[in-house]
Formats: C-alpha cells, structure tokens, sequence
C-alpha cells in the first residue's frame, strides 16, 4: 500500500495529469515518493514518445518537434522550469540575500531573461537531437538526480525535501538507481547516466557552496540543466 501511495504522491507531484491528485505528505511514504521519481520521469517521457510516433504521420517534423516540446512543459507544470527561473536570479544578488531573493514568488528580470534563452537552446537541441524515443531515459535520469541530491547532500529549507530526506534511506536510492540502470540498458543509453550525474555532482556543489546545501529550486534547476545536457550529448554522437 504504502509502495503505491508513494508512486502515487511522487506522479501528482512531478506532473499536472489528473491521474492520482494526492498531495498528502503522510510519514512513511515520503521516502517512496523519492524513489519513484525516476519511474515517473520514464512514464513522462514514454508519452511524449507515444506522442510523437502517433503524430508523426500528420506534421512535418519540425512543427511535430515543437508540439512535443510544448506538451513537455505542459505536462511538467514548468515546475522545475521554475525552480530554474528562481535559482537564476540567486546567482545576482548576494550570497546573504539569495535564499530570499529564490523565496519571491515573482521571477525577476534576470530569471526570466535566462529562461527565455535557456527554453530556446532546450527547444532548438531536442529539434537537432532527433531522439525521441531516449525522452524516457532523459527525463527518468535528469528525476534521479533529484532523489540521489536529496539523499546525499544538506537540505536547507523547510518544505517537502526535508520530510523526505527524514525517510529516505539508502535502499531506496539502491532501488531506484537500479531500476533506472535496468531500463536505461534496455534503451542502449546507459552512458547518458554519465553526463547526467556529472552536472547533478557540479551542481549540487557550486550551491552548497553557495547557499550551505540544496533546495527545491535547486533541484529544479539541476533537473533541467541535465536534460538539456544528455540533449546536446546525442546531438555531439549525432554528428561526430
């Protein structure tokens, strides 16, 4: 039971589709929450896959690669398009003043400049990416960073984080990053894992330098960060 709550919370969390609709952090299930979060990533992108396999017959492929990007942030919520947007406008004010700075629910001048910019590099490397069907692989692993910064590195704020980093152990990120590994080979992209934990690590330590340790911007930030990264990787297999 628990098991299923938690995908459950994590799918209502990580989407806006009107699957589940729970949004009760109840001890004991917060942890699983966690550890499905790649799972949910996957099932994110297996539709945006589906999506363009039904409609390739019916656009042409630039206009069809645009339609999947705008379900993409549809999908999402643009919630970590958000945790992007306010972690930006950390970086230009002073370290004392930035966690406060992130906290204003408005988005100020330079966050929403970068995420203009940031949207259209993201845009223009799934068009030239050309890879579809790795959009599972992309979105479970960029989740499961998520989950192992949770696990692994300082948890500054009070919110949702902290009441999972406090269930969170080390069999679920096993669980978790085994699970994800499995479907990634099954895919013939486990290397994007690389690429992936590469600015998960360089992320989580220049914030933690920064702020003394993570939080839901942040990992906003780093799961966006890392799409666009495992993108522009197929992009540089794509034509070297």
């Amino acid at each position: 039971m628990k098991l299923f709550q938690g995908f459950a919370l994590a799918f209502s969390m990580l989407s806006i589709l009107p699957f589940f609709k729970v949004h009760d952090f109840f001890k004991g299930i917060n942890a699983y929450s966690a550890m499905f979060y790649p799972l949910v990533g996957f099932l994110l992108g297996l539709m945006l896959w589906t999506l363009h396999t039904l409609l390739t017959p019916y656009f042409p492929p630039l206009h069809l690669g645009v339609i999947i990007f705008v379900v993409w942030m549809i999908i999402t919520g643009a919630l970590h398009l958000d945790g992007f947007s306010d972690s930006v406008d950390g970086l230009f004010v002073s370290k004392e003043r930035a966690l406060e700075v992130m906290k204003d629910a408005h988005v100020g001048g330079m966050g929403m400049s970068f995420t203009v910019v940031f949207l259209l590099f993201k845009l223009s490397s799934l068009l030239y990416a050309d890879a579809y069907y790795l959009l599972p692989v992309i979105l479970m692993f960029s989740r499961l960073n998520a989950t192992l910064s949770i696990y692994f590195f300082d948890y500054i704020s009070k919110g949702v984080s902290s009441l999972i980093k406090e269930e969170l152990q080390l069999r679920h990120i096993v669980f978790a990053s085994l699970y994800s590994l499995i479907i990634a080979y099954f895919f013939s992209a486990t290397s994007l894992i690389l690429i992936s934990l590469f600015i998960m690590l360089l992320t989580a330590r220049f914030f933690t330098k920064r702020l003394g340790g993570l939080n839901g911007d942040v990992y906003g930030f780093m799961i966006e960060v890392s799409e666009l990264a495992m993108l522009n990787l197929l992009i540089v297999e794509k034509f070297s």
